[in-house]
């Protein structure tokens, strides 16, 4: 039962919290502040009382699971389960819970229970999304998540805030259509085969399906989870929903929204279409260099901070989609590790994004400059959360992109060498970032406040965890080490050709 009450936290505390507004608003912020740390401490003991198997790779187990049947006649279940990859991305995932309701706490002021309860709904959604094992419902939580984020960007994002949402809306909601026809394909191709309906995960595995069908149908799974990772081309929503959305909203679009769609591609298509994703492998990791080195060039040319941030993410997530198709342990090793590592430190760039902007009431770099002066602690985390980003060695972000460069290195030297240029592209943009908002002369004689006790109390874990994925990724590793073990044994499976 711990895994549905994961979800049943998140959903009741969001509708108390909308509730309870109405005559306390002090009141539905601290709900939604123990609800989300609740689900950490939860995960955080899961781990702790599961870390010792880690060293032991256990095949095709998982840690925890709950399947009950849920509509039998056309084989849905309420199937639930955790593994390493799950819980690590589940810590991650109420890690930033956390933090988006601290940030919040005096940027939101109106509709604040209507607010939380959106925040808590789209991570309930996100967490279902890396529970499920159902097809069916997996698909469900997929959707969960994008109302509640659509209402976040529209009621309390920025100028644009109206454009932005929309056009999330249209890009998220056509592409998860896509996926559901790739779910319904899958379903009825198994049925084809086998006699029985499921959308269960393992026995999905095996369908046997000629090389034409599995192609189409992966192509159905890679572009919806492209597009939420999100991958060039299709990459445009990105940067407007980042820049629009309020400081809560940007975090848990970088740091959360975006890795599943990158779970999606390491638990789906590559193990569900392993002959398939093999032939688009090659697609798929030019596609992830374009995306390192185009995301760097934009980030580099932006004026607006968020913006500038925003495109920072389309480079990072390029490294992960080039470790996952490399589809080799010391690359889906690094994917991992960028994964969380971008959440905290992109994550934490998106909440100095927006201590700037509350006490600014701008993001353009051009009317900052010389802030280091007047707000030394707050341009001091801007300068170690900016490193992260570039892959200084001793932060988490160096850890995961070298694993990555690694990892592609026997796969293809050309795209190695290229991704390694997007490091250095990297360290232009991260530099022109620091040198713009908090070096040089404060030629606008601003006069502002540094980090208040509440605003440290949430920069502090960020940059300990920064360092302590830099300084000492095993732990990380060992968690993530019996479900890629797990992912790799499905994916080299032959696929039989179906009659």
């Amino acid at each position: 039962m711990i895994l549905i009450w994961l979800i049943t936290i998140l959903l009741a505390s969001g509708v108390a919290a909308w509730m309870i507004a109405r005559w306390s608003v002090l009141a539905a912020r601290w709900i939604a502040l123990v609800a989300t740390l609740a689900d950490f401490v939860i995960t955080l003991v899961v781990w702790l009382r599961h870390y010792g198997q880690f060293s032991i790779v256990v095949q095709g187990n998982w840690l925890e699971q709950l399947d009950w049947a849920w509509i039998p006649r056309f084989g849905i279940h309420f199937h639930l389960a955790l593994d390493g990859l799950s819980l690590l991305l589940l810590m991650l995932t109420f890690f930033l819970g956390i933090v988006s309701v601290l940030v919040s706490w005096t940027e939101i002021q109106h509709a604040e229970g209507f607010f939380h309860l959106n925040l808590l709904w789209v991570l309930a959604g996100i967490t279902g999304v890396f529970l499920a094992v159902d097809l069916f419902l997996f698909y469900f939580a997929w959707e969960l998540m994008l109302v509640p984020m659509y209402f976040l960007i529209a009621i309390w994002g920025h100028e644009r805030r109206q454009y932005a949402s929309v056009k999330f809306f249209i890009f998220t909601q056509l592409s998860g259509l896509l996926m559901l026809i790739a779910i319904l394909a899958l379903y009825f191709a198994h049925h084809a085969a086998t006699g029985v309906y499921t959308f269960e995960y393992k026995q999905l595995l095996a369908t046997p399906l000629s090389s034409s069908a599995a192609w189409w149908i992966m192509l159905g799974f890679f572009v919806a989870f492209a597009v939420k990772l999100p991958a060039v081309p299709v990459h445009t929503w990105l940067p407007d929903a980042h820049t629009e959305a309020p400081t809560a909203g940007s975090i848990v679009l970088a740091g959360l929204l975006l890795k599943t769609g990158a779970y999606g591609l390491l638990r789906f298509v590559v193990p569900l279409f392993p002959g398939a994703a093999h032939q688009f492998a090659p697609i798929a990791m030019i596609l992830g260099v374009i995306g390192i080195l185009y995301g760097g060039v934009l980030a580099f040319g932006q004026t607006d901070f968020k913006r500038l941030v925003a495109y920072t993410s389309v480079s990072h997530l390029g490294f992960v989609l080039l470790g996952i198709f490399a589809w080799n342990e010391l690359a889906l090793e690094g994917a991992v590790v960028t994964m969380i590592a971008h959440g905290i430190s992109t994550g934490a760039l998106f909440v100095i994004a927006g201590l700037l902007q509350d006490r600014m009431q701008t993001r353009d770099m051009g009317r900052m400059s010389g802030l280091w002066s007047t707000m030394p602690r707050l341009s001091g985390a801007g300068l170690f959360f900016a490193l992260g980003s570039l892959g200084l060695p001793g932060l988490g972000d160096f850890v995961g992109e070298f694993l990555v460069l690694l990892g592609t290195y026997p796969v293809s030297r050309l795209l190695t060498i290229l991704a390694a240029v997007g490091v250095l592209v990297a360290t232009f943009y991260a530099l022109r970032l620091v040198q713009r908002a908090f070096h040089g002369a404060n030629v606008h004689e601003w006069k502002l406040p540094d980090l208040v006790k509440r605003e440290a109390l949430i920069l502090a874990p960020m940059v300990v965890l920064l360092l302590w994925l830099g300084l000492y990724p095993l732990p990380v590793l060992n968690t993530f080490k019996p479900a890629m073990k797990s992912l790799q044994q499905y994916a080299s499976r032959p696929m039989r050709e179906a009659k």
